[in-house]
């Protein structure tokens, strides 16, 4: 119990402090946006979140032990703890889903869907997906737009738009990050998407990315909207590997989101 709980706290500060729960602040604002009570509906939902991506991200780790294991700069410890305490990693998997399915019954509002389809494709993804071309970007694409469904309280045609932008924004993001770790990758024989076509290519990918982003804000939300991808696509990609570029991306992109949904918002939802 102790060893879980250990392992469950080091995902979660772990993460917090690399800014990879993005999806949580994401479906807290279509939730502002489309106006659902944040003081007991949104808690309620943000907590599911939270659970849901501690669950993702314990995956993930766990997928990648022997990888991480190798690597440097990876936390050793951390990671050589998980390593000591297999078990206890798996079960406290098994609980949190155990747990996040039985609330998603009882409580409704369609969360299942988040854990099915979010939590579902993020353990392929760690599983098979993210060593293979093509399906690595295509996944994170679908996990971009299913895990904050935690904030979808009903189907409306603005809460799909938002997340479908979610998920362009999460293709770019996975794009950037094959591209960052390119290098890496072909030492260990992972064939990613940026592997398999190099890294030049791969740059021109991100820029086509940020360009349908662009559009698909321009002529679904505002024109406006589209400023911050075509600013974002006059960023060079070769500074990949630094935080000011992927700062700078978030920056933009984030705003991008946050004005579409204060535009929801005014409008009423």
């Amino acid at each position: 119990m102790i060893a879980s709980l250990r392992i469950l706290f080091d995902v979660l500060s772990f993460r917090l402090r690399r800014l990879e729960m993005a999806n949580m602040v994401s479906a807290g604002a279509i939730m502002w946006a489309l106006h659902v009570p944040l003081v007991w509906e949104g808690l309620i939902r943000l907590a599911f979140a939270l659970a849901l991506n501690v669950l993702v991200y314990l995956n993930n780790d766990y997928h990648d032990l022997e990888e991480d294991l190798d690597a440097t700069g990876r936390e050793r410890e951390r990671t050589q703890f998980l390593a000591d305490n297999r078990a206890a990693a798996l079960g406290a998997q098994l609980f949190l889903v155990g747990a996040l399915l039985a609330f998603a019954l009882w409580w409704g509002g369609q969360l299942w869907r988040p854990l099915v389809f979010g939590g579902g494709i993020c353990w392929l993804y760690s599983a098979a997906l993210k060593r293979r071309p093509v399906t690595d970007i295509v996944a994170m694409i679908v996990w971009g737009a299913t895990m904050p469904m935690v904030g979808v309280v009903s189907d409306s045609t603005a809460s799909w738009l938002l997340l479908a932008q979610l998920g362009l924004f999460s293709g770019v993001f996975e794009s950037i990050q094959v591209l960052r770790d390119h290098d890496e990758d072909a030492l260990a024989n992972v064939r990613t998407t940026a592997v398999a076509i190099g890294p030049g290519a791969m740059a021109w990918v991100i820029r086509v990315m940020l360009l349908a982003v662009a559009c698909f804000a321009g002529f679904t939300f505002h024109p406006l909207a589209s400023v911050g991808p075509a600013l974002a696509m006059l960023v060079p990609p070769a500074s990949v590997k630094t935080a000011r570029y992927w700062n700078v991306i978030r920056l933009l992109l984030g705003l991008t989101f946050l004005g579409e949904c204060a535009l929801l918002f005014s409008a009423g939802g």
